[in-house]
């Protein structure tokens, strides 16, 4: 059989001329690389070098053998570096599930930076999951979760990214724009522009509304934040969003944001992992970069 070091032998030979130089370019000792050479012309029953002087010359299988070389060993060359970047972590493909609508906002700033310090890693975005994003990540269709829930579960291990206030947006000319604080029951009349999300994972709803016994007179489901955002802006109903996404969008249209409850409604967010991956380099270094530039987004 053919070996790796062979290839290297014959290439070595044609490159360099002579036994003593090819035997320096592979670090071994002349007569070493001479028994190499007799073992492999002895296994493979044929001839591969004749010599010349002190030269050696390659013939018609030596020269077979040397476009196999040519060939193989660029392949293999490659395929121990990336092999040594899978180790290091400095090479794969990280599948990202995002269960936060308006982390899109800074999501893209978070992957172009991630992207320049970790440049052979490839990223894939999944937003939209045949089953949950926790059970996705328990069956190996992604490798990270982005989401705003906490839940529990043997082999996930969460990483807080940044915590922020989720604001109630209404037109400026709304009833509600005023000075009068808001109220569950001033909210209960209006209609709520939300994104489509089941009922429990709506804070608005779990953490103030629902606790007083009151729901939204209407709640409209919108996958596009700009649409929810002008048909908000045109009194078409109210919505919420984190504090930092608000001031964004408050540049560009006649909105004005208003605090929910005395307190304010806080919400985190979390990047979730499996538990045996949260020590692969570049999942740590994805946490790094998103912690550092997720939590000045939504600060901000």
């Amino acid at each position: 059989m053919i070996e790796h070091s062979h290839l290297k032998i014959i290439q070595a030979l044609h490159t360099n001329g002579t036994l003593t130089e090819a035997a320096n370019r592979l670090c071994l000792s002349q007569p070493a690389l001479s028994h190499q050479i007799s073992y492999l012309e002895k296994k493979l029953g044929i001839a591969l070098w004749q010599k010349e002087g002190r030269n050696l010359r390659l013939t018609q299988a030596g020269l077979l053998l040397l476009d196999v070389a040519n060939q193989v060993l660029p392949v293999l060359s490659q395929a121990e570096q990336t092999l040594a970047a899978y180790s290091e972590g400095r090479c794969g493909i990280l599948r990202i599930g995002v269960e936060c609508y308006p982390c899109f906002e800074w999501l893209n700033a978070v992957i172009g930076e991630f992207m320049r310090q970790m440049p052979d890693i490839d990223i894939d975005i999944v937003q939209k999951f045949k089953f949950s994003g926790l059970e996705g990540l328990l069956n190996h269709h992604i490798d990270l979760l982005i989401t705003p829930d906490l839940i529990k579960k043997e082999k996930i291990h969460y990483e807080t990214l940044a915590e922020y206030k989720l604001m109630l947006l209404v037109s400026s000319d709304h009833p509600l724009a005023g000075e009068k604080p808001l109220t569950p029951e001033t909210l209960s009349r209006e209609t709520l522009i939300t994104f489509p999300v089941s009922m429990e994972r709506l804070d608005i709803l779990t953490r103030y509304l629902t606790p007083a016994h009151l729901e939204p007179a209407k709640i409209k489901r919108i996958e596009s934040l700009e649409i929810m955002l002008q048909m908000t802006a045109l009194k078409r109903g109210v919505c919420v969003l984190p504090e930092w996404l608000a001031d964004i969008k408050m540049k560009h249209l006649k909105l004005t944001k208003k605090p929910i409850g005395k307190r304010g409604l806080s919400q985190q967010l979390f990047l979730a992992m499996r538990t045996c991956d949260k020590s692969i380099p570049y999942i740590m270094k994805f946490m790094q970069v998103g912690q550092h530039s997720a939590s000045n987004a939504l600060k901000d």
